[in-house]
């Protein structure tokens, strides 16, 4: 039986996989959700000697099983090739007392990549699937990574148009340049006034303006999303966490069955909801540790069942976590309710009136698999010299976010479960943060820390960010986030 995705506003809109992904967001401002788990043995006796294209042909058949073996060969095969530095796609690297799963392999080296290079092949697929003649307008706020990595994923790509809002001064200028330097005759980067929370909150604004949507229908335009509210984005991250553990297994670090634990630096909660999605289709999870930096709303909420967004916004050196509205937590909390969509809708009406909501849940032992506290900028960067001292490997901000709160949640709990580190971007991606967490030298410019790091780490420079200085800068449109509609409606002719 094909599996349903509801969404979580609406028990009425029900759709199937491909469907889901075309649309990205309901129009009744809800996520489309799987209602029930897909069937799977995973028998890591076998598993472990899979490739990454065969563990994810395994888990993208049974989530979008409206898909054929061959439309998903095509997909996996186009997107996790050669663009990727490691044949292992996602390898695991063992540190001192924990695994760290690199996820930054890819060609803009952020985890955003494992997903964001297969969508566009989901998308276009789905597209043919259903005889849809419209062009596909990819409408994507971003924090920092996943901008560049859907539009790494969308340029040039037939019959659609990407557009991507960040906050001026809210990514790192090695983000920036990754964006704004971007080619792809279909690509729009525009920079706005206000921080990651507005730019989503007006994308969304946007996918349920039903006049606006009027008008691209006569345009014989569409919109879809590369964000994680997309369920084509959330679903391939589920594999990574199945192949980890089967590469644990085949290290003989740990033997099938056995509890594992995932720590994940988490901001919008599409990652370590996709690590959920794991363990409720039967991977061993033990604990899933919710790492959040000081923009700290998760980790309250998980303490108090109270999601206040009402605080003040901080930007930090982990800027792809710079966010307070975490929009994946939506199906969480779905979930959390009993798949009820009534009662989700008028908690997402009182955050949006409220700026608050307290959840009363269902199904609360879902509660208790998870292990939510954050990091200081300090303790950041006390954890990425840590780590070097140590190891001699360099963590990326966001890595070194989750690696603290690790080493707090074993300091408090002695628990000795054998825990994976999401390891979400590559340590070149924030130059000036890792190097002066290792040395202590300030001052330094995003180019010179490059050099620096790479001295340090021994690690080449990666492609995504050899020539950056020196690139074209194409996009340098900035708009107030009031304009951000304004904006799309001038790039398409509306």
């Amino acid at each position: 039986m094909t599996l349903v995705y509801q969404s979580t506003r609406d028990a009425n809109n029900r759709v199937t996989a491909s469907q889901a992904i075309l649309q990205g967001l309901a129009t009744d401002g809800g996520l489309f959700t799987p209602l029930t788990y897909p069937h799977l043995t995973l028998d890591f006796d076998r598993l472990k000697d899979l490739s990454y294209q065969e563990v994810a042909k395994l888990i993208l058949g049974a989530f979008l099983d409206d898909f054929t073996a061959e439309e998903l060969d095509y997909c996996i095969n186009n997107a996790y090739d050669s663009k990727f530095d490691d044949a292992r796609i996602a390898p695991l690297v063992k540190l001192d007392g924990q695994y760290n799963l690199e996820l930054f392999h890819g060609s803009t080296i952020a985890f955003k990549d494992m997903a964001l290079s297969i969508l566009p092949y989901l998308m276009t697929t789905a597209a043919k699937k259903h005889g849809l003649e419209n062009k596909i307008v990819i409408l994507t706020a971003t924090s920092g990574d996943t901008g560049k990595a859907a539009m790494a994923g969308f340029a040039d790509v037939p019959g659609t148009e990407i557009i991507v809002f960040y906050p001026k001064d809210g990514v790192s200028k090695v983000q920036e340049l990754q964006m704004t330097t971007q080619t792809g005759d279909n690509t729009h980067v525009v920079a706005i006034d206000g921080n990651f929370d507005d730019a989503q909150t007006n994308v969304k604004e946007m996918f349920n303006d039903e006049a606006l949507r009027a008008k691209l229908a006569d345009k014989q335009l569409q919109f879809s999303s590369a964000n994680s509210m997309n369920i084509g984005r959330l679903v391939p991250q589920i594999v990574y966490y199945v192949y980890a553990y089967a590469q644990l297994v085949k290290a003989g670090e740990i033997v099938a069955g056995e509890a594992v634990n995932f720590t994940v630096p988490t901001g919008n909660f599409g990652n370590i909801l996709a690590a959920f999605y794991a363990k409720q289709i039967g991977l061993p999870v033990g604990k899933l540790i919710c790492a959040s930096n000081e923009n700290n709303v998760l980790t309250d909420f998980f303490k108090t069942k109270v999601y206040d967004k009402k605080r003040a916004f901080k930007v930090t050196t982990s800027p792809s976590m710079d966010i307070l509205v975490s929009s994946n937590l939506e199906r969480l909390i779905f979930h959390l309710l009993g798949n009820d969509a009534e009662k989700t809708a008028e908690l997402m009406a009182a955050l949006a009136a409220d700026g608050q909501y307290e959840v009363q849940p269902v199904e609360a032992e879902i509660f208790d698999w998870f292990v939510a506290e954050c990091a200081t900028e300090e303790e950041t960067a006390l954890e990425i010299k840590r780590i070097y001292d140590s190891s001699r490997y360099i963590e990326d901000p966001h890595t070194a976010v989750a690696s603290s709160v690790y080493q707090k949640y074993v300091a408090e709990t002695k628990d000795a479960t054998k825990t994976v580190i999401a390891s979400t971007a590559s340590p070149y991606k924030f130059p000036v943060v890792a190097v002066e967490a290792v040395t202590g030298e300030t001052g330094l410019s995003d180019f010179a820390a490059l050099a620096q790091l790479q001295e340090l780490s021994g690690v080449a420079l990666p492609l995504a960010v050899d020539g950056l200085e020196t690139a074209t800068v194409r996009h340098k449109t900035v708009v107030a986030a009031r304009d951000m509609q304004a904006e799309v409606e001038r790039y398409l002719g509306l």
